[in-house]
C-alpha cells in the first residue's frame, strides 16, 4: 500500500509537471491569439481591429471602462456581435483558465 501510494503521488506530481510545462509564455498566447485582431501593442489598429472598431487598450479610460471579469468571460466563451454573429472565438478549449487571466494581465499592462 505505501508503494503505490508513493507511485500515485509521483504520478500526479508528474502530471502537474507536465500541465505548468505545457502552458505556454503570456506573450507567445497573446501573439498567437490576439494580436491579428488587437495587435502586438494592444492599440487594435490592424485590418481586422478597425474592421471590428476593437478597443485601444493602451488607452488609459478604456481600461478603467473594462473589467476583469468581462475579459475572463470574452475571452474564454468568446464575444457576438447585437446580431449573434461570432465577432471573436472563445478559447477555453485552448488555453487554461491561468492562461486566460494572464492575457488579462498582460492586456493590463499596455495602459499608458
Amino acid at each position: 500500500m505505501k508503494n503505490r501510494t508513493k507511485l500515485l503521488t509521483s504520478g500526479l506530481v508528474f502530471l502537474a509537471g507536465a500541465a505548468l510545462c505545457s502552458a505556454a509564455p503570456v506573450a507567445e498566447n497573446w501573439d498567437n491569439h490576439c494580436a491579428k485582431c488587437h495587435g502586438a501593442d494592444g492599440k487594435g489598429q490592424t485590418k481586422v481591429g478597425k474592421k471590428l472598431k476593437l478597443k485601444d487598450y493602451t488607452d488609459a479610460k478604456v481600461q478603467a471602462e473594462l473589467k476583469d471579469e468581462d475579459m475572463i468571460k470574452a475571452t474564454a466563451d468568446g464575444v457576438r456581435d447585437s446580431a449573434g454573429k461570432e465577432t471573436m472565438k472563445g478559447y477555453k478549449d485552448e488555453l487554461s483558465a491561468d492562461e486566460i487571466k494572464e492575457l488579462i494581465a498582460h492586456i493590463r499592462k499596455f495602459k499608458t
